[in-house]
């Protein structure tokens, strides 16, 4: 598989067409579900993911292969999606006079019984300001460091939204294991 992956990356180089196609085509519904994880309509989701790709076969050039390129091509899709986002004018709050307590893991547990899916729709539940630091850190698997330079926020505001959001996160599925009755 990745080495027709390489070959298809080397014929995007040339500006080959189908190339491009076959690479879409392999990565296409990958993209588009992480594009509507950020995006709450399916046509910005698609919009995004198309704008992403464009970028994407725009800068190929750039690509190494320190990384996958499944793993390239989906930072480009979430900082095409944060685009969109930012255009809504979302505001991050900068948080520099606020000291931060770190949380201890056990705090954070939720019950196992609680599936991803569950976990995904109460992140949706949030202020907007955490929901994207939730979606970077718990589903994208990205630092505080990289959440700051892809949301342009300090690395302090990046932890503080990060704890706030888990913390109204845990409320939100012990209501909902409450609700339905375990």
């Amino acid at each position: 598989m990745q080495n027709n992956i390489d070959k298809l990356i080397k014929g995007c180089l040339i500006g080959d067409q189908k190339a491009q196609m076959h690479l879409y085509d392999s990565y296409c519904n990958a993209m588009f579900r992480i594009a509507c994880r950020y995006l709450q309509d399916e046509e910005d989701a698609k919009d995004a993911m198309q704008e992403g790709f464009i970028k994407a076969f725009a800068n190929i050039g750039n690509y190494k292969n320190d990384f996958s390129f499944g793993a390239w091509l989906k930072r480009i899709i979430i900082n095409q999606c944060i685009d969109v986002l930012k255009k809504r004018k979302m505001v991050f709050a900068a948080i520099d006079s606020e000291s931060l307590h770190m949380i201890d893991d056990e705090d954070w547990a939720v019950d196992v019984s609680i599936t991803k899916a569950q976990i995904i729709k109460a992140i949706e539940q949030l202020a907007e300001k955490y929901i994207l630091v939730l979606k970077l850190y718990l589903l994208e698997g990205y630092d505080h460091e990289e959440i700051s330079q892809i949301l342009s926020i300090p690395i302090k505001t990046s932890r503080t939204h990060l704890r706030r959001g888990r913390l109204q996160l845990k409320e939100l599925l012990k209501e909902k294991h409450y609700e339905a009755g375990y």
